[in-house]
């Protein structure tokens, strides 16, 4: 399974250099899993920069694979990694998805960059 954080989503929403990168990836969907939290993060980035509509039908896309809801036991695992990793709240939550589904991230955030299951890509 696979989990492209919202830096990858927005990179190949965009066209973005790195893009390459993430496509084949989103493009999986029967392989990919999407966390809430990067439904929102992108919602919010796409809806300021751009509008509405636009953020709207990023997100349709990202809805097409399995959403994974915030769970109990998803945050009180995620807590323990901010705790142990000392990574911010929404990354520990994301982090926390992943790791309860066998996942891989997939990023270009440096806060994933050293952390087991992640493919880094060094933003452009």
């Amino acid at each position: 399974m696979n989990l492209v954080d919202s830096s990858g989503w927005l990179e190949y929403f965009t066209d973005g250099k790195n893009a390459e990168f993430f496509a084949p990836v989103i493009e999986n969907t029967d392989e990919l899993i999407v966390s809430v939290i990067n439904l929102y993060e992108v919602y919010k980035k796409i809806a300021s920069e751009k509008d509405d509509n636009s953020a709207i039908q990023a997100i349709a896309l990202m809805q097409q694979p399995k959403v994974i809801e915030v769970t109990d036991s998803i945050s009180i695992f995620a807590a323990r990694l901010s705790i142990k990793l000392e990574i911010p709240m929404a990354d520990s939550i994301i982090y926390a998805t992943a790791r309860m589904y066998d996942a891989i991230i997939w990023t270009q955030d440096s806060d994933f960059k050293n952390l087991e299951g992640v493919r880094y890509f060094r933003k452009n």
